[in-house]
């Protein structure tokens, strides 16, 4: 089983997901010509996709799904809530609405040897959801676009071999920033994204001796830098209550505009 995040930032989001047989995308959220250059460098093509799932109906999760649709008819994952919005979405053009799955949280499906669990997140969305993937006994998860965690997400990330999760922001950049205060309350709110403070904070929750990747995701152009994500989450991971320390893990950033390195599990 291997993961890797194509592009992963408030501008454009796609991850892969893949067993030996099987190969899925987490959103669709950047062009199909950088999704065929993504899958191009971990020796894939378009037709070797086996569906994609969709967390949510926001432009950066969605932007070349109307274009993967049509070229490959690839199944296209999502709850009811969020198909209806898709479904209204012109920029996205036409393309056969057969190709929508309905699925629903804490329901698993099968996309060929994998195991698909969704579970409900809080976000500014119609029915959002992240997604855990399984293969046998390996185990990964995409949580992103989350306004705040509670218990019942830190139930769904326990015991994975790795996971990318969001790190969008730095609340003091974001609070003195040139963003609207409206948008800056709805970015800090429960309904919107997950700061480096709170990411690290949830690691805290979730880490055991068998997660081998932390990849942090979905980070703000404006409101955070790679470095600053990186040391705030190691830093909540030290001073946290738990027994670990942030070197006995693998952390590193998901780039906006590179792939990221391939993880294996």
């Amino acid at each position: 089983m291997r993961m890797v995040s194509i592009a992963s930032g408030s501008s454009g989001n796609c991850i892969y997901i893949g067993s030996d047989s099987t190969h899925i995308l987490v959103d669709a959220g950047i062009s199909n010509k950088r999704i065929q250059q993504g899958l191009k460098e971990i020796g894939l093509k378009g037709e070797d996709l086996s569906g994609i799932l969709i967390t949510h109906e926001h432009s950066d999760h969605i932007r070349g799904l109307g274009v993967l649709a049509r070229k490959y008819g690839l199944p296209i994952y999502a709850t009811p809530g969020t198909i209806r919005e898709l479904s209204g979405k012109k920029e996205l053009g036409d393309y056969d609405a057969s190709l929508y799955c309905q699925v629903q949280p804490d329901c698993s499906f099968q996309v060929g040897d994998l195991k698909v669990l969704p579970f409900s997140i809080d976000h500014d969305a119609a029915q959002p959801v992240a997604y855990r993937v399984c293969c046998g006994r390996k185990q990964v998860a995409v949580a992103t676009d989350m306004g705040h965690f509670d218990s019942y997400i830190i139930e769904h990330l326990q015991e994975l071999d790795a996971i990318l999760l969001e790190s969008n922001h730095d609340v003091r950049m974001l609070e003195t920033g040139p963003y609207p205060y409206p948008l800056k309350r709805r970015i800090l709110g429960d309904h919107g994204h997950l700061s480096n403070e709170n990411a690290g904070r949830l690691l805290t929750h979730i880490l055991h001796d068998k997660l081998k990747k932390i990849l942090l995701g979905h980070l703000s152009k404006e409101n955070n830098y790679e470095e600053l994500a990186y040391e705030t989450v190691r830093l909540e991971i030290d001073h946290g209550d738990t027994p670990y320390t942030s070197r006995d893990f693998s952390i590193s950033v998901a780039g906006r505009d590179r792939m990221s390195e391939i993880v294996y599990i």
